[in-house]
């Protein structure tokens, strides 16, 4: 075993006040956090360790208590150390929403999940939220020119698709800023949403949470980069979170709504390439590349909808997506 599992051991040991209970890994993470699932008696918690510095668990802690108090199905911590990056939390089981989404369970578990959607947004409070700022939206955008196309891809854009995609994500970072602000969890998706028998869904991985665009989280969800949906089923989503935030009092145009959402999506799916690429090289998870052509694919489908996309789109289809084949064989 590894001196950080050992350091674990002891830490869990001095907590519960007994050295009869196992530890086994639970899932693997997109950063350097990892989880064990702890097994005391009949009971069972997960137990995320973040090791410092590369992980502060604070922020975690915060957001916790954040949507706690909202009403968001998120797991109790019950053991902390914050200096060695362990904590105890509840175990919402192993029943993640992607696992289960299906063309029959879809609109039930959609329905649960924009419901809390709904619910963050109207209940969150914000005030101590880092905000989703033109240099942090810029920033994740960078990922896919500096980690997808220039360090995994080797591709040289030409001066005019450089200014042309530098351009673009100026109207990005635009159309971001000048949505309504709120609670923005930042990677709702069908691998954080875990199905639970009250209260569904159970909310995970949080911390990176930030004031941001009402349409974020949204597309997040519906544009999720593990499972992809039909439009026209995407679209009736969408209608039914504007439903649900008119019963609040807060409708929102719903022409104006479509482009922040489907912009929105670019953005997000350009991070999130770069993020795989990054993963890929920098952490040896190399699987994560199998999920960046349908990722790439929410941009590419937007081709004829926004002219702002059509050199990107280009890009994409016509270097990227070959490329990125090749990069298998």
């Amino acid at each position: 075993m590894s001196e950080r599992y050992d350091l674990l051991s002891q830490w869990i040991n001095s907590v519960i006040k007994t050295d009869e209970f196992e530890l086994q890994s639970a899932s693997e993470d997109a950063s350097f956090r990892s989880y064990h699932r702890l097994f005391i008696e009949d009971k069972t918690f997960i137990v995320m360790d973040a090791p410092p510095p590369q992980e502060d668990c604070k922020p975690f802690v915060k957001i916790t208590e954040t949507l706690l108090t909202a009403g968001i199905n998120v797991p109790t911590i019950h053991y902390m150390d914050l200096d060695q990056g362990f904590l105890v939390l509840d175990d919402f089981g192993d029943r993640l929403y992607l696992g289960e989404l299906n063309n029959e369970s879809a609109d039930t578990l959609y329905s649960d999940a924009i419901n809390s959607i709904v619910t963050m947004q109207s209940n969150s409070e914000t005030k101590e939220l880092p905000h989703y700022d033109e240099a942090l939206l810029r920033r994740e955008m960078a990922l896919f020119t500096d980690w997808l196309l220039e360090k995994h891809l080797e591709i040289d854009l030409s001066n005019a698709e450089q200014k042309s995609i530098h351009l673009l994500f100026s109207v990005l970072v635009e159309n971001a800023l000048n949505q309504p602000q709120c609670f923005v969890h930042r990677d709702y998706h069908s691998r954080n949403l875990m199905i639970t028998k009250t209260n569904n869904p159970g909310v995970i991985d949080y911390q990176d949470a930030v004031l941001g665009p009402v349409s974020y989280d949204l597309v997040s969800l519906l544009k999720d980069c593990y499972i992809k949906w039909p439009k026209a089923q995407i679209q009736a989503w969408v209608n039914f979170y504007l439903e649900q935030r008119s019963d609040n009092g807060k409708e929102i145009e719903r022409s104006d709504f479509q482009r922040w959402f489907d912009l929105m999506g670019v953005q997000r799916h350009l991070k999130a390439s770069g993020i795989f690429a990054r993963l890929s090289i920098r952490d040896g998870k190399h699987h994560f590349l199998d999920d960046v052509p349908r990722t790439l694919s929410y941009i590419v489908d937007l081709k004829n909808d926004y002219q702002e996309l059509e050199v990107l789109c280009d890009v994409i289809e016509t270097m990227v997506l070959p490329k990125l084949g090749e990069s298998y064989s």
